[in-house]
């Protein structure tokens, strides 16, 4: 970069072509959704056998190169607004040197230099000559002079005389300053060229139509890379306040212009996803870049670590038929077993997720909303069924002990079955139920799910995420909200009420062991509108009441099924702890005990069918 190039060049060019990336971009994730959510969707919904399966596994495929293009975009754009954004500032550093030289009567020439003119008091009869300078970019002035009388040659006298001048002629240290400044501009310019060049050129993507591993896990580097570099311009962007409510999560995002929300979604896709308040479809795109991100991550890690020894037990040949463990398995097994039994587990969760994204459209089912996720620890998740924003019903459910990315499938799979129970009961009206896996729950019986800490500690997040469907909902001030929980799921709602405001409409509690208080009236719902279900040959709610149960007078232990609790009792046809949501996909019919739960869901609490027998076992 020279004084001539940066002084021609229009820093809105690369914003222009931020803006066409921009727009590719939304028109690549448009295409996306298209794919998934209506021609695959549609095509499940009404055809069947292997060459539709086959058809919407190519859909898939053209999907996740339009996702992929969508990311990449969004990266390219951030990265030339940036690079704009640095050009601008040195040539606005430019423009006011040279004017500021202008304007003292300095004369700038093609090359940067800046001519004074002659000045100041006379010495020896003579007025100090003119001359002219060439600026250092740390703020030093040029040690080779420009000789004004055209010997060049003889450099010992213009260094002498330009140290003369320096110091009787006043239009010499202002010619510095300013060839200085200009030096300084061209300097950041091309500062700012050599560093966004390289990054740009990363930016490109493989000359195939497969979307690979390698291929999300270079995108993750490449946001690392742009994040890092476009500091200075992001810095622009406000962020979203710490520790902020979900009012203040929506005020946030409301306030910032459509560029600055597109470059924080490209810059920061995980922070942006887990904030309560932001608009359902936002959160959604932030999280799946994470997904396939993190799953590409995870699945080279796993592929990476060496093959388990076989075979696992060996012959000990001076004690015929007894074996013992092969030694290198016992190696292998400490080193790395561990490590793959998580990575795998993982997986295993990530993959229950797309199993949901892929089933948009059948029988029916809407599309997916993936408004969290996490991979580490035990994994975290909070998946949809249908726009919670748009829903004039949504269920939260809350599962309990066990609970963990790796086995999240079956939670969502019950927030399905729940739909389907639940759509068909309310004509013209949007349902939206919700896997909610965004605590960190107990992994055994003992000690875990006897302690209250987990429920405790995810009951305020719970709340959080409640405040944060009320604050996004589109549908009205009547939007309805049903909080449920299983099992140890119940506690932490509970825990939830116990807390702070819990804010929902309704609470239906599946297998409860206890709420952590003892009245219906506690858990911050219109009277009435709390439910309980206790399936036969359900041990978990007896066995835990002890523990979770709240204290009411004399009597220990109180949980939802006892009449002094006072929910309203539901029928069950399930037995078990874990048949509450049980629905038959060949005949598409629900059980009583999952239907109950519906009809609470849609509003139809008068057709909730009522235990009438005494429920405490």
């Amino acid at each position: 970069m020279d004084y001539a190039t940066l002084k021609s060049l229009k820093p809105s060019t690369f914003e222009d072509a931020a803006s066409g990336y921009r727009t590719v971009g939304d028109m690549a994730g448009q295409a996306k959704s298209d794919l998934e959510n209506q021609i695959a969707a549609g095509m499940r919904k009404t055809l069947k056998g292997q060459a539709v399966e086959a058809a919407v596994q190519q859909l898939r495929k053209l999907a996740t190169n339009f996702h992929y293009t969508q990311v990449e975009c969004a990266l390219i754009s951030t990265a030339l607004n940036s690079l704009a954004f640095e050009l601008r500032a040195a040539k606005d550093k430019l423009t006011a040197a040279v004017d500021d030289a202008e304007a003292n009567k300095c004369t700038v020439g093609s090359d940067g230099s800046v001519s004074y003119p002659a000045g100041g008091d006379k010495v020896d009869g003579k007025v100090p000559e003119g001359g002219t300078v060439t600026g250092s970019a740390k703020g030093k002035p040029s040690n080779k002079p420009i000789d004004p009388t055209g010997d060049a040659n003889d450099t010992a006298k213009a260094l002498e005389r330009q140290a003369s001048n320096s110091h009787s002629n006043p239009n010499y240290g202002h010619a510095v300053a300013y060839a200085n400044r200009i030096a300084q501009a061209v300097y950041e310019a091309t500062q700012a060229d050599e560093k966004w060049a390289p990054k740009l050129r990363k930016l490109k993507a493989d000359d195939d139509l497969t979307v690979s591993e390698g291929d999300w896990a270079d995108a993750k580097k490449d946001t690392s890379g742009v994040r890092s570099g476009a500091k200075d311009q992001l810095d622009t962007i406000k962020h979203p306040p710490k520790d902020g409510s979900s009012k203040d999560n929506a005020k946030w995002w409301k306030g910032l212009s459509e560029e600055e929300k597109a470059e924080y979604a490209a810059m920061y896709p995980a922070s942006l996803g887990k904030l309560n308040g932001i608009p359902s479809e936002v959160r959604d795109q932030a999280n799946r870049v994470v997904f396939e991100e993190k799953r590409a991550e995870y699945g080279i890690k796993f592929e990476g670590i060496p093959a388990e020894p076989e075979p696992r037990w060996v012959t000990n040949n001076r004690a015929e038929g007894t074996k013992f463990q092969n030694p290198e398995w016992t190696v292998w097994r400490r080193e790395y077993g561990a490590e793959r039994d998580r990575l795998r587990a993982a997986l295993q969760g990530m993959q229950g997720i797309q199993s949901r994204f892929d089933r948009t459209g059948e029988e029916g089912v809407p599309p997916a909303y993936l408004l969290g996720f996490d991979p580490e620890g035990g994994g975290r998740a909070i998946v949809a069924n249908g726009n919670p924003d748009t829903a004039d019903h949504t269920a939260v459910y809350v599962p309990g002990t066990f609970a963990n990315l790796g086995s999240i499938d079956g939670d969502i799979k019950r927030m399905t079955n729940l739909w389907q129970a639940s759509d068909p009961l309310a004509p013209g009206q949007n349902v939206s139920t919700i896997t909610w896996l965004g605590y960190d729950a107990p992994q055994s019986i003992a000690p875990g799910a006897m302690k209250s800490g987990y429920a405790d500690t995810g009951g305020p997040e719970f709340g959080d995420f409640i405040d944060g469907l009320n604050t996004t909902n589109k549908s009205g001030s009547d939007s309805h909200v049903t909080a449920i929980g299983h099992s140890y799921g119940s506690t932490l709602i509970g825990s939830a009420a116990r807390q702070g405001d819990l804010n929902a409409d309704d609470v239906v509690f599946a297998g409860s062991p206890g709420v952590q208080v003892d009245r219906a009236e506690q858990m911050d719902v219109p009277k009435g509108h709390v439910w309980n279900e206790y399936s036969d040959k359900d041990v978990v709610p007896e066995a835990g009441r002890l523990i979770h149960g709240g204290r009411q007078g004399l009597s220990l232990g109180v949980y939802p099924s006892d009449e002094i609790f006072g929910a309203n009792q539901m029928r069950t046809d399930t037995d078990g702890h874990s048949g509450y949501f049980d629905y038959d996909q060949d005949r598409q019919k629900s059980s009583l005990s999952l239907l109950n739960q519906a009809n609470v869901v849609v509003g139809r609490h008068d057709k909730v069918v009522p235990d009438e027998v005494d429920i405490v076992r």
